[in-house]
C-alpha cells in the first residue's frame, strides 16, 4: 500500500535525505521516496498503514508531513520566498550597501557617518540596516540551526552560520571600536572601521533570497503540463433529469447519471455516448492532433472538448477513477519518484553538508594560523559555507525528470517512474507483438478466388458467417455487406471447434474451415493446392468454401498493418536499435510482416506462456523492451527491462508496462527512446555543473588563489550570487527539455540526395525503378474472359488456378454458369498471357474484354 504526503520545511537535498532517513526508520516501511521538487513523499508500506509514526518521524527529524487528502496543502513553505519579501530585503540591502561601501567611490554620507571619530554611528547605522533584513529571513536561522542542533545540518545552516558569523563578527568590531576610542586609538578604531561585515550578512541573505525566488518560478513552470491537464474538466455540467436540462457543478456528478454536451463544451467526465454524434478533440490527453468522431456506444473522456455536434453520455467515471486523474496521478509519481542516477546524488548529499562545515572550520584556523588576521581567516570560512549550498546537486535529476514526464504526457506517452525514463535511455533492442501493435489486429478479406459468380458466392459465406462469433467470420460478413449483396438465412448452423462451421441453404451444404475440416467432410482440395500455399505466403489465413463436399472457393483474411509500422521501425533502426518480432502466428506470416514492415527478425509460433521466456533470453544480449497488447503479452511486458503497452490493450497489458502509449501509434516508442536518451543527457549536465561549481567554487572560497600573486579573494556577497546562480542554471537547464520534438521521420531515399554520384547513383536508380513498378501494380485492370469448354467445378478451379498463376494478377472469379472468368491484374500483364494461361488448360477463350 502507497501514500503520499506534503513535507514542509524542506530547502535542498540534503533536507529530502534526512527526511527519508528519518521515515526508513519506521517499522513496516518498505519503500519511501522524497521529493524535493513538489515537497512531496511517497510512503509504500510492508503491510498496514503506520501514517501517525511517519508523521511523528518527520516531524522528529524537524520537518512537517501533511497526508494528501486528508488537509488542506500548505502553499507557502519554510523554503518559499514571496515578492514581497525579495523586494524589501534587496531595498533595504541597496541602502547598506550605499553606507558601507559608498564612500570607496566616492559617493557622500552624511557627516555624522563619516570619519573615524563617527566610527560608532557608521557601524550602528549598518547594524539597524541589518536587523530587519535578517528578520524578513528568520527562517533561514529558525529552520537552519534546528537541524544544525539535531546533528543533520542543512542548506539553511549554512546561511545561518555564515551570516550570523558576519553579524556577530560586525558587533564584536563595535565593542572593539567603543573601546578603542575611550583610549584614544584612532589607529584601531580605522581597522576595525573597514572590518565589518554587516552588510555581507544581509547580501547573503538577499541574494539567497533573489537565487531561490527565480528557481522557484522555473520551477513552478515544470509542472506547466500537469496543470494544463488539471485544468481541462469544465467547473460545470448540464445534467438530464428526466429531458430536463440542468447546469451543476461537475464535482457532483455520479456514475449513471446522464449530461448533454453541446458543440464547444468539455466532457465533464469519462462516459459513453447514448445518443447524436460528434467530433471530439482529444490532443490534449492522447496527443492525436485529428478529432476524433463518436457514435452511439463510443466512449468519451472527461476533459475533451467536443468540437462539433450534441450528444447525450451516460457518465462512467468520476474523481479518480477518470482516465484524467489516473494520468495526472500516473505523471505525478512518475515526477515523484526517483531515478537511480539520483540515489546517488541523495547519498552525496546526506553527507555534504558536514564536510563542508567542517571545510569551513579548518579554513578559518588555517588562516589564523598564517596570520592573516581574524578579519580576513573569517571571510574565508564564511565564503565557503555561502558557496557550497547544495541546492544545484539536489534539483539536478528531479526537475529533469519531472520535464520530462510533463512532456512525455503532452505527446501521448506515459512512464510510470522516473527510475523507467532512465532505463529507457539504454535499450538496444525492442520487441514487438504483432496482432493490435504492428498490425490493426482488425481481420479483414485481402483475397479471394471462386467458381461462383461474386453475390452467390457471398451471399452464402456472409449469411452463414453471420451466425458465427469467430473474428474471421466477422471479416467475411463485413466484406459481403461491403458489396451490398443480400445475405441467405442458413439452417442446422453448427460450429465445429478448431475447424470451422458447416450449415444448409436449400439443398446445398456449406462448410466453411481449414484443411482439417475439408479432411473430415473428405472433399477433395488438391486443385486448389497452390492457392492455398499463394495465400499463406502472403500472411493470409485461409477459408476453404465447400458445397456439398467440393471446395469451390477460397477466402485469404488478415491482418492490417498499421499504416505508421514501416516508419515506427525505421526510426528505431536510425537509432541504432535492433526490432524483434514475437507472435503465436504461423512462419509465413511472422515472415511476410517482417518483410513488409521492415523488422530485423521474427520468431512465430510463440505460445502465450513462452513469450516472456523469449524475452528473458534476448535480454542476455542487451537492454530490451517489449511492445504489446494483450493478456498473453503481460508477463513478457513484467519481464522486459522496460514494458510498452498501447492504451487500447487489455487492463491487464496496461497495468504490467511501465510506459503506456495513448495514440495506439508505434512511433511514440522512438519518441519515448528519445526523450529518455535527451533526458539523461540533460541530468548528466546538470549533475557535472553542481560538481563542477562545488569542486571550483570551494577551493576559490577558501581563498587558494589569495596565496597567489594574484591575491584574489572570493567575497561572501559574490559567493551567495554564484551560489544562486548555480541553481538558477540548473533549472533552466532542465527546462530546455520543453523545446523536445520527437525524432524526425526517416528519409527512405537518402541516397538520391546524396550529391556523390558514384554508388548512390546505381542504388538511386534501382530504387526509382522499384517504385516505378510498384506504381504499375498499383494501377489494376478487370478482364473478362469467355471460356468454352468448362463442365463441372473441377473444370473451373482448373481455370482460376492457371489464371492466378499468371504473374501480376490478383483476383479470379470464374462462374461456370456464364461460362467466363472475371480477372482483376495489373496494368502490365497482357491479355495473351491470360488467354494462353486457359488454353493451356484445353479450354478455348472465345472473347477477352475489358471491364
Amino acid at each position: 500500500m502507497k501514500q503520499k504526503f506534503s513535507v514542509t520545511g524542506m530547502t535542498c537535498s540534503a533536507c529530502s535525505s534526512h527526511v527519508e532517513k528519518a521515515v526508513r526508520k519506521v517499522n513496516g516501511i518498505a519503500d519511501v521516496s522524497v521529493n524535493l521538487l513538489n515537497n512531496s513523499m511517497t510512503v509504500q508500506y510492508e503491510n498496514q498503514p503506520k501514517e501517525r509514526e511517519v508523521v511523528l518521524a518527520v516531524q522528529k527529524a524537524g520537518y512537517g508531513a501533511i497526508p494528501v487528502g486528508k488537509q488542506p496543502v500548505q502553499k507557502a513553505t519554510q523554503g518559499g520566498v514571496t515578492l514581497v519579501r525579495l523586494v524589501s530585503s534587496l531595498a533595504i540591502c541597496a541602502v547598506l550597501m550605499y553606507v558601507s561601501m559608498g564612500h570607496m567611490v566616492g559617493l557622500p554620507l552624511p557627516p555624522f557617518l563619516s570619519g573615524t571619530q563617527n566610527a560608532l554611528s557608521f557601524s550602528l547605522a549598518q547594524l539597524l540596516l541589518c536587523l530587519p533584513v535578517l528578520y524578513h529571513n528568520a527562517s533561514y536561522f529558525t529552520v537552519g540551526f534546528k537541524r544544525l542542533f539535531k546533528g543533520s545540518p542543512n542548506m539553511d545552516s549554512l546561511i545561518a552560520v555564515g551570516s550570523l558569523a558576519g553579524l556577530l563578527y560586525g558587533v564584536f568590531s563595535m565593542f572593539a571600536m567603543s573601546n578603542a576610542l575611550g583610549k584614544g586609538d584612532l589607529a584601531t578604531v580605522e581597522v576595525y572601521r573597514h572590518q565589518l561585515y554587516f552588510e555581507s550578512s544581509a547580501m547573503i541573505l538577499a541574494l539567497v533570497d533573489l537565487g531561490k525566488y527565480f528557481e522557484g518560478r522555473s520551477k513552478r513552470k515544470t509542472g506547466d503540463a500537469l496543470n494544463k491537464l488539471k485544468k481541462l474538466v469544465p467547473n460545470s455540467a448540464i445534467l438530464l433529469l428526466d429531458g430536463v436540462e440542468t447546469e451543476v457543478n461537475s464535482k457532483t456528478l455520479k456514475i449513471g447519471d446522464v449530461v448533454a454536451v453541446k458543440s464547444g463544451m468539455s466532457f465533464p467526465a469519462d462516459g459513453v455516448v447514448l445518443e447524436g454524434n460528434c467530433f471530439a478533440d482529444e490532443s490534449a490527453i492522447s496527443g492525436e492532433s485529428l478529432p476524433v468522431e463518436k457514435l452511439a456506444q463510443s466512449n468519451v473522456v472527461g476533459g475533451t472538448v467536443n468540437v462539433g455536434g450534441y450528444v447525450k453520455v451516460r457518465v462512467t467515471g468520476v474523481g479518480e477513477d477518470s482516465v484524467l486523474s489516473q494520468i495526472i496521478s500516473l505523471v505525478e509519481d512518475a515526477g515523484s519518484s526517483k531515478a537511480p542516477i539520483q540515489r546517488l546524488t541523495d547519498k552525496i548529499s546526506a553527507v555534504f553538508v558536514p564536510i563542508v562545515m567542517a571545510i569551513s572550520l579548518i579554513t578559518f584556523v588555517v588562516w589564523l594560523c598564517l596570520g592573516t588576521g581574524v578579519s580576513n581567516a573569517l571571510g574565508f570560512a564564511i565564503s565557503v559555507l555561502v558557496i557550497s549550498c547544495p541546492c544545484a546537486l539536489g534539483l539536478a535529476t528531479p526537475v529533469a525528470i519531472m520535464v520530462a514526464t510533463g512532456k512525455g504526457a503532452e505527446h501521448g506517452i506515459l512512464v510510470k517512474s522516473g527510475e523507467i525514463l532512465e532505463r529507457l535511455s539504454s535499450v538496444k533492442q525492442v520487441v514487438l507483438d504483432k496482432t493490435g501493435t504492428v498490425t490493426e489486429g482488425k481481420p479483414q478479406v485481402k483475397q479471394w478466388v471462386s467458381s461462383l459468380n461474386k453475390e452467390e458466392f457471398f451471399a452464402a459465406i456472409g449469411g452463414i458467417e453471420k451466425q458465427s462469433e469467430h473474428p474471421l467470420g466477422k471479416a467475411v460478413v463485413s466484406f459481403a455487406e461491403s458489396m451490398n449483396v443480400s445475405l441467405q438465412t442458413p439452417q442446422n448452423f453448427q460450429t465445429l471447434a478448431g475447424l470451422g462451421v458447416v450449415a444448409q441453404i436449400g439443398e446445398i451444404t456449406y462448410a466453411i474451415g481449414n484443411k482439417a475440416l475439408m479432411e473430415k467432410i473428405e472433399a477433395d482440395i488438391f486443385p486448389w493446392n497452390e492457392t492455398l500455399q499463394k495465400f499463406a505466403s502472403g500472411a493470409l489465413t485461409c477459408l476453404i468454401v465447400a458445397q456439398n463436399k467440393t471446395v469451390v472457393g477460397v477466402v485469404g483474411v488478415g491482418d492490417q498493418v498499421k499504416p505508421t509500422s514501416k516508419q515506427a521501425v525505421a526510426k528505431l533502426h536510425a537509432m541504432g536499435i535492433k526490432t524483434v518480432l514475437l507472435t503465436g502466428d504461423n512462419q509465413a506470416s511472422a515472415k511476410a510482416v517482417c518483410e513488409e514492415v521492415g523488422i530485423d527478425t521474427y520468431f512465430a509460433e510463440v505460445l502465450p506462456q513462452q513469450k516472456e521466456q523469449k524475452v528473458a533470453e534476448l535480454m542476455k544480449f542487451g537492454a530490451t523492451a517489449m511492445v504489446g497488447d494483450g493478456i498473453n503479452d503481460a508477463p513478457a511486458l513484467t519481464r522486459a527491462d522496460v514494458g510498452f503497452a498501447v492504451a487500447s490493450g487489455s487492463d491487464i497489458a496496461v497495468d504490467s508496462a511501465d510506459v503506456i502509449l495513448l495514440k495506439n501509434d508505434l512511433n511514440d516508442v522512438s519518441t519515448a527512446i528519445s526523450l529518455s536518451k535527451k533526458t539523461v543527457r540533460n541530468v548528466k549536465q546538470n549533475l557535472f555543473w553542481a560538481f563542477f561549481y562545488n569542486t571550483l567554487g570551494i577551493p576559490l572560497a577558501a581563498g587558494v588563489l589569495h596565496l597567489t600573486p594574484l591575491a584574489l579573494k572570493l567575497n561572501p556577497m559574490i559567493a551567495a550570487a554564484a551560489m544562486s546562480l548555480s541553481s538558477l542554471f540548473v533549472v533552466t537547464n532542465a527546462l530546455r527539455l520543453n523545446f523536445f520534438k520527437p525524432p524526425k521521420e526517416v528519409a527512405q531515399n537518402s541516397a538520391c540526395e546524396n550529391n556523390d554520384k558514384t554508388a548512390a547513383d546505381e542504388r538511386c536508380e534501382t530504387k526509382i525503378q522499384q517504385a516505378e513498378q510498384n506504381t504499375a501494380k498499383e494501377k489494376t485492370m478487370k478482364y473478362k474472359l469467355n471460356v468454352e469448354g468448362m463442365m463441372c467445378g473441377h473444370c473451373t478451379a482448373r481455370v482460376q488456378k492457371a489464371l492466378l498463376a499468371v504473374e501480376g494478377v490478383s483476383q479470379v472469379e470464374v462462374s461456370l454458369e456464364n461460362k467466363c472468368a472475371i480477372v482483376t491484374a495489373c496494368e502490365n500483364v497482357s491479355v495473351q498471357a491470360l488467354k494462353n494461361a486457359v488454353q493451356e488448360q484445353d479450354y478455348n477463350v472465345t472473347l477477352v474484354e475489358e471491364i
